[in-house]
């Protein structure tokens, strides 16, 4: 008696069914893929051809005024230095205390356990405000510090509750009863067996910690006054409302709002690549992580 083909997808034979995933998969890199390679290409083109349509895969009217736009500025360098300084401290920090925060809340019979939960819940959808949340970082003394970057948003709730449920769900239990029946304290469980086994999860808010703090600005315009300190989403932001002010005040000119206007337009693509370009280089290397501890993470029902 012939053997019959495996079926898989709706009756489909494996290789078909292979082929049309792999057909899925490729589209839908692509709807997500193109516009930063869309954002990338405008980048070395003319933004006048941009916008008539005529860039689609290849920079149309290549160009690097742009990139030497932005580099122009002496601040970018020390903007790139303060991303730097504040996305490493920053992530250390944050991981740390999501860890110390997230393996108290995984033990089942931690005292007020869930009114702590609860607690950290209500941070997620309320909040006091920029002012009131201003008046508190100044009066704490952290205003003009680098720490007003990292403490006021140290524990990333959502980053956490995922932490938690990659304690309770995927560290076995009976090796924390082992460890405590040879005498080990709670300190001596979370650094011995928590944290090495959780080197998938720890990638994962590591990721998510260094994009948080790679692309934030917000924060440091309103706690750190000050060009020296600017991190460099917020130095992008400086140099291109500069460019801006300074095509507006060219419209009076002839001629000098067009080439000025069209400056304005090549340096908002060329910030865009240049403020992602080290998230982008970084990511491929902790990618595998990121899937294995993303998953293990989620809630199991």
């Amino acid at each position: 008696m012939a053997k019959t083909k495996n079926k898989s997808l709706a009756g489909f034979s494996e290789k078909t069914s292979d082929f049309i995933l792999v057909a899925i998969c490729l589209v839908i890199l692509l709807i997500v893929a193109y516009p930063l390679y869309y954002v990338l290409v405008a980048s070395f083109s003319n933004p006048y051809e941009v916008y008539a349509g005529k860039t689609f895969l290849l920079p149309s009217q290549f160009t690097l005024d742009g990139y030497k736009a932005v580099f122009a500025d002496d601040s970018i360098i020390t903007g790139y230095m303060n991303s730097i300084l504040y996305t490493v401290l920053g992530t250390i920090f944050s991981v740390v205390m999501i860890y110390l925060t997230a393996y108290p809340l995984s033990i089942k019979n931690l005292p007020g356990r869930k009114f702590i939960s609860i607690f950290f819940i209500i941070t997620m959808y309320f909040g006091g405000g920029l002012i009131p949340t201003y008046l508190v970082v100044k009066d704490t003394g952290l205003t003009n510090t680098i720490w007003a970057i990292f403490i006021p948003g140290g524990v990333a709730v959502g980053n956490m509750i995922i932490v938690r449920n990659f304690f309770e769900n995927s560290i076995p239990k009976e090796m924390i009863e082992a460890a405590k029946i040879d005498g080990a304290s709670q300190w001596t469980t979370f650094i011995k067996i928590m944290v090495p086994l959780s080197r998938s999860i720890m990638a994962v808010m590591v990721v998510f910690s260094m994009v948080a703090y790679w692309n934030d600005w917000f924060t440091a315009l309103i706690y750190l006054p000050g060009d020296e300190r600017a991190p460099l989403p917020l130095v992008l932001r400086n140099i291109l409302i500069k460019s801006s002010a300074s095509a507006g005040q060219a419209s009076t000119i002839s001629g000098g709002y067009a080439e000025l206007n069209k400056l304005t337009e090549m340096i908002k693509f060329s910030s865009i690549i240049v403020a992602a370009a080290p998230m982008l280089v970084f990511y491929p290397f902790v990618q595998k992580y990121f899937e294995k501890g993303f998953m293990a993470g989620a809630v199991k029902g």
